[in-house]
């Protein structure tokens, strides 16, 4: 590419001021990735990307029109803007379409303070085939594995820049770099799979392949032999690898997007206690080197640490500009797009209040029970926040782990579970959601 996408962007707005449009913003995404798997000890497949994409947003009063490509030629940005502009003229109008006033754009950030890309050369194909040679290795080491399905190593780089006509102008790069492994225990209609893995933004910061194997491993085999659990109302320990997807539910029910339609099982509940009153819930874009973090959001807006839960106390919404003026309030600077799509609401880092026992502390306070390690499927009902998924792990005995459980279903109803969550100690604060692992007392569970 001759061109950066700084130069695009400046180029995409140009070409939409000369087809007619009132306002217009552009956002250029350019990156290259390499992965690298591997199977039985050889190289499996090898995958090297590169490309720019381009995004166009234009405005004809309150109709709006978006088109995307991935040619920069100028012949294609001409032809872009023109079928943009053409499209917002049949577009129904939307009062709250827009962009941001230029008072409430930011224009001070520190790229450097954010650390979000790794300046070190790039790793070459043979070192990337040599992590994930080095995880499988590790993984068929452990007895019991019978095979690896999975071992992967990559690295990517992507370069933003977003440019609109009430005079935003900012971009930033991004790296990132992982190493992956699934492992299997087990023949037949006995086999049971796991994984491991780990995804940085500094290669340096990245775990060793070998230990990444040899936990896809280990955690395979202690689930071989698995059976259905019983069927009653017990505690349910959700392990830190997934206890963050409760949050993540708490998170999507607090999008200004679903609050504006009214279907949200929170939506009558800003001020009131959702959580236990000790636990708070932060969102903070301004981590070094973690994945969710950026500079400003996809209005040009300047992204900011809040308490989207505070002492237990839902805050606030997370909005956009659009969702924003729906709901009569202000932008919490959290838009997000791509280039095929306009901004909606999303969160960045997050990070809920840890507890003070260690996950054993917890087993141990539950005695008998379920410890879900992993979970498939979901139905979750907007409105009332009935919770339903597949789910697998452990049988908890006497408060120490019995055997292996799988095909079994957890129910209950979220507003109720997360009154009632008790968090542990052992979140990875590397990780862009940093959430420990969770208990919750009194829920369905359909097995045997």
């Amino acid at each position: 590419m001759t061109q950066t996408p700084e130069e695009i962007s400046i180029n995409l707005l140009d070409a939409a001021r000369k087809a007619g449009a009132e306002a217009a913003d552009a956002i250029v995404i350019d990156g290259s990735s390499v992965s690298v798997d591997v199977r039985e000890g050889a190289l499996e497949h090898a995958e090297r990307s590169e490309g720019t994409d381009l995004g166009l947003r234009v405005f004809l009063g309150n109709r709006q029109a978006i088109v995307s490509s991935s040619d920069s030629r100028p012949e294609t940005i001409a032809a872009m803007a023109e079928r943009a502009v053409a499209m917002a003229r049949e577009a129904p109008e939307d009062p709250f379409a827009g962009l941001a006033d230029p008072s409430q754009l930011t224009s001070n950030w520190d790229l450097n303070a954010l650390e979000l890309f790794d300046p070190t050369l790039e790793p070459s194909a043979e070192s990337l085939l040599k992590d994930a040679l080095a995880a499988e290795a590790a993984a068929r080491a452990v007895s019991g594995v019978t095979q690896v399905s999975d071992a992967a190593a990559a690295y990517g780089t992507h370069r933003v820049h977003l440019a609109a006509t009430n005079g935003f102008s900012g971009g930033y790069m991004r790296s990132s770099r992982s190493t992956s492994c699934v492992a299997i225990s087990g023949e037949g209609t006995g086999m049971e799979r796991d994984y491991d893995g780990d995804s940085r933004s500094f290669q340096s910061d990245l775990r060793d392949p070998a230990e990444i194997g040899r936990t896809a491993g280990q955690r395979a085999v202690e689930r071989t032999g698995a059976r259905k659990p019983e069927t009653g109302c017990f505690p349910v320990l959700f392990d830190e690898r997934i206890s963050s997807s409760l949050i993540g539910h708490l998170l999507a029910a607090c999008n200004g997007a679903a609050i504006a339609r009214g279907a949200s099982w929170l939506k009558d509940c800003l001020g009131q206690q959702v959580l236990p009153e000790h636990l708070s819930l932060v969102e903070d874009p301004h981590r070094p080197r973690i994945s969710g973090s950026r500079p400003f959001d996809a209005e040009g807006l300047p992204t900011r640490q809040r308490a989207i839960v505070e002492n237990g106390i839902l805050t606030g919404w997370t909005l956009d500009l659009s969702s924003a003026r729906k709901l009569g309030m202000d932008s919490t600077g959290n838009a997000a797009r791509g280039v095929s799509g306009p901004p909606s609401p999303s969160n960045w880092n997050l990070n809920l209040t840890q507890g003070t026992q260690s996950r054993s502390d917890l087993m141990r306070d539950m005695e008998t029970g379920l410890l879900v390690t992993s979970m498939i499927g979901s139905t979750i009902n907007p409105n009332t926040g009935d919770y339903s998924r597949g789910a697998s792990g452990f049988w908890v005995e006497n408060g120490e782990i019995s055997h292996p459980v799988n095909e079994c279903t957890i129910a209950g109803n979220l507003r109720e579970m997360l009154m009632r969550i008790i968090p542990a100690n052992d979140a990875r604060c590397y990780l862009s959601r940093v959430v420990p692992s969770i208990l919750i007392e009194g829920m369905t569970l359909a097995g045997n």
